[in-house]
């Protein structure tokens, strides 16, 4: 694989410092879902769910870091933030088109956070991993999130194209300075759409 393949994020030494665009994608209202839900029924919806968020991250060249009930982090070499935004398009896409959760008269929606800077890779007890700010602001921003929301940091906002993005000021919670962020701009009908 070229060094210039989106899902080139193989470090060469762990300690070495990469700049790279985070995704962080997560299923809206999944808690109360599992209280609503038969378990049987709530596992077979999530399976399906997550499996989705993996398989379209990775189909636009993420690389899935990790994943836990019903979220994944997916990271791209920053030089590939667009198709991680096209990432992000497609999942809020793929998502409401679940045949598992259609057949059981649910639409899931997803909430998503988009941000760029550099990490350290490393790993812990033989899994890969990864530390630094992005990783941590792609997670508040998906917190912040309403369903059907992409909100961006203000770097990645500067590598997409300005008809893209509604801009916005809004406080990051508990560890963060006010940042500015913006509103990834989204309708079905563009779901699967090219950004750069």
């Amino acid at each position: 694989m070229s060094d210039d393949s989106p899902s080139s994020l193989v470090p060469v030494r762990s300690s070495e410092r990469h700049h790279i665009c985070a995704l962080f994608a997560d299923v809206v209202g999944s808690t109360r879902l599992s209280q609503t839900l038969p378990l049987e029924a709530y596992y077979e919806v999530m399976v399906e769910a997550v499996q989705l968020l993996i398989l379209s991250c990775a189909a636009n060249g993420g690389d899935v870091l990790q994943h836990q009930g019903d979220s994944v982090l997916a990271l791209w070499d920053a030089r590939h933030t667009p198709h991680a935004l096209e990432a992000a398009f497609a999942l809020h896409d793929r998502l409401g088109r679940l045949v598992v959760a259609k057949q059981r008269g649910l639409h899931l929606q997803l909430h998503a956070g988009v941000a760029c800077g550099e990490v350290i890779f490393g790993e812990i007890v033989g899994a890969r991993s990864a530390y630094g700010t992005p990783l941590n602001l792609a997670r508040r921003l998906c917190d912040l999130a309403t369903p059907g929301e992409i909100l961006l940091c203000e770097e990645t906002t500067r590598r997409v194209p300005p008809t893209l993005v509604d801009a916005g000021r809004r406080e990051v919670p508990r560890g963060f300075p006010p940042v500015m962020i913006s509103r990834l701009l989204y309708s079905p009908s563009r779901g699967d759409m090219k950004i750069g």
